[in-house]
C-alpha cells in the first residue's frame, strides 16, 4: 500500500502490493471517506480493482496504471450524473481482487457415496483429491460473494466450494456406472465430467476452476481388507496350498488362537503316537515288524555260440565250462547274449573269469 497525501487531505495514489498466499479480495483504506478527482490508481498483473460507489458497483479496472477522472469511469460518471470534468473530491469503496490461481485446494467425501457396481452390488465409495479456483468475473465475486467483508481469503470461500464439488462428484460416481476395479484407471475422464458439472454453478460465483484432481477412490476398509483375501487367493492358484500356507502363519505367530489350536492338535497326535509306541497300559512295547525281505536274484545270462558259421544255444555259464573243458569255448570264440551290442569274442566279455579259471592241459606223461 502506498499512502501520498496532498495537503495532508486527499489520497493521490490507490495500489496494493499483496505479500500474502491466500488473500482474494483487500479493501482499500481510504482517507476522510473521499478519493481525490485525478488520482492515480495503479492495478498490478493478477489484480483487478472494484469501485463500489454508495452500494453499488461502478467501474472495475484490469491491470495499467490510471488517472482516475470522467472519461475513464464511465459508470462513476453516470451514477453521479457528472456531465462535465471538476476536481472535487467523491467517495467510493475500492476493493482489489486477486485474480492468479488459488492452487492445492483440498477437497473430500465426508460421507461415503452409495454406489451399485455391476460386479460387486452396492458398494460405498469415497474420493478425495485437490482442486485450483481464481476469480474470473472480479466484480460479480464482489457482489455475489464479499459483499463488504473488508479482507476476504480463499478459506471463506473454499467451504462452498467443496460443497458443489462433493455434490457433483456423488452424482458422478453413482451414475458412472464404470465398476469400483476400474475406477483408478478412469480418474481423468471422471475429473473432467466433475470439472464441467460444477463450472456453472461456481460461474454464478464469478469464480473458475481451472484444473480439477481427483487423487484416490477408495472402498471400505473391511472390503478392501476382503479383496486383499481375494486377490491372495487368486496369486496362490491352489486355494489347499493356500489355506496351508495361512495355517503356516498361524502357527508362527505366537499367542494367536489359531498357533494355540494347531500347537495343541500336533502334541495331541504325538501323545497318540507314543502310546501306540508303548502298547496297552502296563503292556510292554509291541515286537518291532520282522525285516523285509532280500530283494530276487536276478536271473543268470545265457549265452550263445557261433561255430563255423551255424549257432548253438543258449547256454548257461554251467554248459559253457563244460564246453570250454572240452576246447569248443576259447577267447577268440565268438558269443552273444540278450542285451549285448551284437557278437562279440569270449575275451571282450563276461565270460573271460570263466576262461581265466579253467586249469591249463594236464602235463604229458
Amino acid at each position: 500500500m502506498v499512502f501520498d497525501f496532498l495537503k495532508g487531505e486527499f489520497i493521490d495514489v490507490i495500489s496494493w502490493l499483496d505479500d500474502t498466499r491466500d488473500t482474494m479480495v483487500w479493501r482499500f483504506d481510504r482517507h476522510g471517506q473521499a478519493i481525490k478527482m485525478g488520482a492515480k490508481l495503479t492495478v498490478r498483473e493478477g489484480q483487478a480493482a472494484v469501485f463500489i460507489h454508495e452500494g453499488q458497483l461502478a467501474d472495475v479496472f484490469g491491470p495499467g496504471l490510471y488517472m482516475l477522472e470522467t472519461n475513464n469511469m464511465p459508470i462513476m460518471t453516470t451514477l453521479q450524473h457528472w456531465d462535465h470534468g471538476f476536481q472535487s473530491p467523491f467517495k467510493s469503496e475500492v476493493y482489489f481482487v486477486n485474480t492468479t490461481r488459488f492452487n492445492d485446494q483440498k477437497w473430500g467425501t465426508k460421507n461415503p457415496i452409495m454406489a451399485r457396481d455391476p460386479e460387486f452390488g452396492p458398494v460405498r465409495l469415497r474420493a478425495f483429491g485437490t482442486y485450483s479456483m481464481r476469480v474470473s468475473d472480479p466484480g460479480k465475486f464482489i457482489q455475489e460473494v464479499v459483499g463488504t467483508d473488508g479482507e476476504f481469503t480463499a478459506d471463506e470461500i473454499s467451504f462452498q466450494i467443496r460443497n458443489v464439488i462433493v455434490q457433483q462428484v456423488s452424482q458422478v460416481l453413482a451414475k458412472s456406472g464404470i465398476p469400483v476395479l476400474d475406477m483408478a484407471a478412469n480418474t481423468a475422464d471422471l475429473g473432467k465430467i466433475i470439472a464441467n458439472a460444477i463450472t456453472p454453478q461456481v460461474a454464478e460465483y464469478g469464480l473458475l476452476i481451472p484444473e480439477f484432481y481427483i487423487e484416490n477412490i477408495s472402498l471400505p476398509e473391511e472390503v478392501e481388507k476382503a479383496m486383499d483375501k481375494r486377490t491372495s487367493i487368486g496369486v496362490a492358484g491352489d486355494l489347499q496350498k493356500y489355506m496351508q500356507y495361512n495355517a503356516a502363519e498361524a502357527m508362527g505367530q505366537p499367542g494367536s488362537a489359531m498357533g494355540a489350536a494347531m500347537g495343541a492338535g500336533m502334541g495331541a497326535g504325538m501323545g497318540m503316537g507314543m502310546a501306540q509306541n508303548m502298547g496297552p497300559w502296563g503292556a510292554s512295547p509291541a515286537a518291532p515288524p520282522p525285516p523285509p525281505a532280500p530283494p530276487p536274484v536276478p536271473a543268470a545270462k545265457l549265452w550263445h555260440l557261433a561255430e563255423n558259421g551255424a549257432t548253438s544255444g543258449p547256454f548257461a555259464e554251467a554248459d559253457l565250462a563244460g564246453l570250454a573243458a572240452a576246447g569248443r569255448l576259447s577267447r577268440a570264440s565268438m558269443v552273444w547274449t540278450p542285451g549285448q551290442d551284437g557278437w562279440k569274442m569270449a575275451a571282450e566279455t563276461d565270460l573271460v573269469r570263466l576262461l581265466d579259471s579253467l586249469p591249463p592241459p594236464p602235463p604229458k606223461p
